[in-house]
């Protein structure tokens, strides 16, 4: 296993390959941009970071999560954020650029996955942005009642959501750890038929009034595996800016909500801790 020498040059640097708890992880140098990196683990893409610009969001889903952050408070405003799951703290950079003095979490299983991201991708220094080295359930009974406008879930385990994170009794505690008018957002990851997606749908729909759903329009058919999207509250969501944001991103996304987003569902239960399975792994050919 290789190790570049100045590693925080991505431009001149070779990539950066060391095991972790959940496998191989690499740190591979964006050719077009001087310091930024993309994180795979086990070949699987999780994150991509510029250093030199933590607001450059490059992958599609953590556009879109970016968006919900913007819209989340007004421009600027510091927020308390969770983050369950870290990678290479992405978004949580995403926040203290966008929304400086701001307060995070970010609780990720992989302790030996933070150490590397850690050494090689530095955090700004007086950053508020604590990490927890535990699972996320766990990580997120922690969090004070109350204590969040936003919480985030993007946890993947072998390319796969952890069972323990797509069930009510999962978003009961997502519910406490909010403030009243905070947001809840999730990256999901289905394909046809797309039976995992509505049934996270239908299980955030038990526990939240207020869902919209952003994907890629091919995801939404069933043509593709991909990443989608969900923002829930217990208040009217900033839908107006959300579509308009998505739909002028570089890959457009559609925004789903109200009776087409039940609709969507099919019939769909929601999903209990007695019933709950991880997502579907994605097809080989995805990562290729």
């Amino acid at each position: 296993m290789g190790k570049s020498r100045n590693p925080r040059r991505a431009g001149t640097a070779a990539a950066v390959v060391e095991a972790v708890d959940g496998g191989l992880a690499e740190l591979i140098p964006d050719p077009d941009r001087s310091r930024a990196w993309t994180l795979l683990v086990d070949g699987a893409p999780q994150s991509h970071v510029d250093l030199d610009d933590p607001a450059y969001l490059s992958f599609e889903y953590q556009r879109r999560l970016g968006h919900v952050i913007d819209l989340a408070a007004p421009p600027g405003k510091p927020v308390h954020a969770v983050h369950l799951g870290g990678g290479a703290l992405t978004l949580a950079r995403y926040v203290a650029a966008t929304r400086p003095r701001s307060t995070q979490q970010v609780v990720e299983r992989d302790a030996a996955l933070v150490q590397l991201v850690r050494r090689e991708l530095p955090l700004a220094p007086n950053i508020r942005i604590r990490v927890r080295s535990t699972d996320a359930r766990e990580g997120l009974a922690k969090v004070p009642d109350g204590w969040a406008d936003l919480v985030i879930a993007d946890v993947f385990s072998g390319a796969r959501t952890p069972a323990h994170l797509t069930s009510t009794e999962f978003l009961d505690d997502v519910r406490r750890a909010l403030k009243p008018g905070g947001f809840y957002a999730a990256n999901l990851a289905d394909g046809p038929p797309l039976a995992h997606l509505r049934g996270q749908i239908a299980t955030a729909a038990a526990r939240f009034p207020q869902l919209a759903l952003i994907a890629d329009p091919t995801v939404l058919r069933g043509k593709r595996f991909g990443n989608a999207v969900l923002l829930a509250a217990d208040h009217p969501l900033p839908l107006a800016e959300l579509i308009r944001r998505a739909a002028s991103d570089p890959h457009p996304g559609r925004v789903e909500h109200g009776k087409p987003l039940t609709d969507f569902t099919g019939g769909a239960v929601p999903v209990t801790d007695s019933a709950a399975v991880a997502s579907p792994a994605p097809p080989p050919s995805v990562f290729r």
